[in-house]
């Protein structure tokens, strides 16, 4: 699964594929992949009123999606709580750490954290001290997580995942790559996702 750890949709897209790999007969192992939406964004973030507004055209306009999202995020199981995020982050950093997570075992659990930790808790991921802190609860080995945000480990790997989003044509996520072949672009419903893991167990 390509995502960015602000994207709302991806969040969305990650219960539906839940539900999905539950109802499937089969296993499936899901992997993490970088993308950021906003790669020219200050390392410390910018107001989300602001690059709202500026987006949308108004900050009404911007409640209205917002609404529109919540309701969504209710029939899944998740509680966006927008009013609690003041600032839109840059996730480079958080993405470094989901490439360790994977390393060490603990990717899903750690995505699920940063999620939360954005939509529900309105917490400032792109502040090192609190990204530190979610990952850590998650079960991030605390010193490994700061020697890799202090040494810029984890960059090579994204580099790579952006090549493979190139590849794939990537223009948005979340996006979804099912064996190296069958792409799925959206939150797609559980049905769907179950369809290409068949198709995608019927062509091996």
């Amino acid at each position: 699964m390509i995502s960015d750890v602000i994207c709302p949709w991806c969040y969305i897209g990650k219960r539906r594929l839940e539900k999905a790999v539950v109802a499937f007969d089969g296993p499936v192992k899901v992997r993490w992949l970088p993308f950021q939406l906003n790669p020219q964004m200050p390392k410390e973030g910018i107001s989300r009123r602001d690059y709202r507004t500026a987006r949308y055209g108004s900050w009404e306009r911007s409640q209205e999606i917002d609404a529109r999202v919540v309701a969504i995020g209710e029939r899944e199981g998740i509680r966006f709580a927008f009013d609690n995020t003041e600032r839109i982050p840059n996730t480079l950093d958080a993405h470094c750490l989901i490439w360790l997570a994977d390393e060490q075992g603990v990717q899903d659990v750690v995505v699920e954290a940063l999620f939360r930790a954005y939509f529900t808790e309105g917490r400032d991921i792109s502040n090192r001290k609190t990204l530190l802190d979610v990952v850590a609860r998650a079960g991030l080995n605390r010193p490994k997580a700061e020697f890799v945000l202090n040494n810029a480990d984890g960059l090579e790997a994204i580099r790579q995942a952006d090549a493979l989003a190139r590849r794939f044509q990537v223009g948005g996520v979340p996006f979804f790559i099912v064996n190296g072949t069958l792409i799925l672009s959206g939150a797609e419903q559980p049905d769907t996702f179950l369809a290409t893991f068949r198709q995608a167990l019927a062509g091996q």
